[in-house]
């Protein structure tokens, strides 16, 4: 008892006596035996520090951590260059709370402010949140955005990431949002489809880029068929590839969404990641979470504000777009720092080492006998077919220590998404393949 509550015996006999009972098993006797918490508990003894840190070791141990990594499927190994975890790691980042008073968090102030102009820049937005918790999650806080009363309809890709999906199924059954799914169509969506259906109680259209299949959709076309019918255009991105294609302010999104763990996050086994959400100037006030402004003091100093916060305090039920009263600051202060130290150059240097090495594992895989079922182009992930059983094949891959791509279900049971990404060497890829052509001898 004096391990978890703490007062002196004398105190608990005072209170009891005070309340009418004689001891603490009469005070407890109304809970039923069964959800009692017993005495004593079947754990082990306590350890020390040092056998602690051993037993921690020992379980680490167990754990596989693969040199050579060809899958991605929404998180992807990159360099991370020294400089990001050292910035991150600092005292008054690392240990800073939420930034109420701004007079005494303008450190934090800025890094978030830079972290949202840097987003803006990437994605070609008006503004940006201060992040949320992951990439679904600005998923569906975007798809909220775009909902009234009289456009409850969203639109989904049927080529997004299975797990967003689920997330985007989530909010939506709990607000009453309709979700029409874009059927695919040779790895994209079916424009058709889509032009077809799209009507006038369509709140947004939502579209995954490059999608979860590595293709990449026309998100030109997309944007002008859901502008057709003054719906909303979500474009969900893979922050990397924004160093090659056309960002989504360029091709008319109105929302731009995307999972932020390649700026600079390590894999992790899944997390802490990153939700990037930015905006055009017409919705920032239905964009969930914090937005950090520059302003000027007394003294025309640059400073730093919460320009619009989210507080539980402040969200009245009937009237709050968004619950989400937090986001991921130290994740958001990582991809700052990586893409400071990257810069435009290094950004677009990874961005084409990604995609020329993808391209060239693809042609290795091909003169071998795979074939991709879709003819589109890709920016580095792809899915091929495999000649040979694909368990087999990964699970040689996996021994000689390289992580292989992801085995795909339903209709394209049988089949692989790949991905390479800038740290895969060539050396690497042509072990890669004449590991697979052992097994497939």
């Amino acid at each position: 008892m004096a391990r978890y509550v703490p007062h002196t015996e004398d105190e608990v006999k005072t209170m009891l006596e005070e309340i009418g009972y004689s001891d603490l098993e009469e005070l407890f006797r109304p809970i039923p035996q069964q959800v009692r918490l017993k005495t004593s508990l079947r754990i082990p003894n306590g350890l020390s520090e040092w056998e602690a840190a051993n037993a921690v070791k020992e379980m680490a141990a167990k754990n596989t951590v693969f040199p050579v990594v060809l899958r991605g499927a929404g998180a992807y190994k990159h360099f991370i260059p020294s400089v990001v975890k050292h910035i991150a790691s600092r005292e008054e980042f690392l240990t800073a709370y939420t930034p109420y008073q701004p007079e005494i968090s303008q450190g934090i102030l800025q890094s978030i402010f830079e972290y949202q102009t840097m987003i803006c820049d990437l994605t070609g937005m008006d503004t940006s949140n201060a992040s949320v918790y992951d990439g679904a999650t600005a998923a569906a806080e975007a798809m909220k955005m775009c909902v009234d009363k009289k456009r409850h309809i969203a639109m989904i890709a049927e080529t997004i990431h299975p797990q967003m999906k689920k997330v985007l199924e989530t909010y939506a059954r709990c607000a009453d949002i309709k979700i029409l799914y874009i059927p695919e169509k040779d790895g994209v969506i079916d424009l058709a489809f889509l032009e077809s259906n799209i009507t006038k109680e369509t709140a947004c259209v939502f579209v995954q880029q490059p999608n979860f299949y590595g293709q990449l959709e026309d998100t030109a076309k997309i944007g002008e068929i859901a502008h057709s019918t003054d719906a909303k255009y979500i474009l969900s991105c893979n922050p990397i590839s924004l160093a090659l294609l056309n960002s989504p302010g360029e091709v008319g999104a109105d929302i731009a969404v995307g999972e932020g763990q390649p700026l600079g996050m390590p894999l992790s086994f899944g997390g802490p990641y990153l939700g990037f959400l930015a905006c055009k100037k017409a919705l920032v006030r239905k964009m969930p979470g914090r937005i950090v402004g520059q302003t000027t003091d007394l003294d025309g100093k640059p400073s730093y504000v919460l320009t619009l916060q989210a507080r539980e305090q402040h969200i009245r039920r009937e009237k709050a777009g968004s619950s989400i009263c937090s986001n991921q600051a130290l994740c958001a202060l990582t991809a700052s720092a990586y893409l400071a130290a990257m810069g435009p150059i290094g950004l677009t240097e990874t961005a084409k080492l990604c995609f020329q090495k993808a391209h060239y594992f693809a042609a290795e895989l091909t003169k071998i006998g795979f074939v991709s079922p879709f003819k589109g182009e890709f920016f580095h992930e792809f899915v091929t077919s495999c000649p040979s059983d694909s368990g087999k094949v990964l699970k040689a891959l996996e021994e000689a220590g390289i992580l292989g791509g992801l085995p795909l279900s339903n209709d394209l049971a049988g089949h692989i998404l790949w991905c390479v990404t800038e740290v895969v060497t060539k050396e690497q890829m042509d072990q890669a393949i004449r590991i697979i052509k052992g097994v497939m001898a």
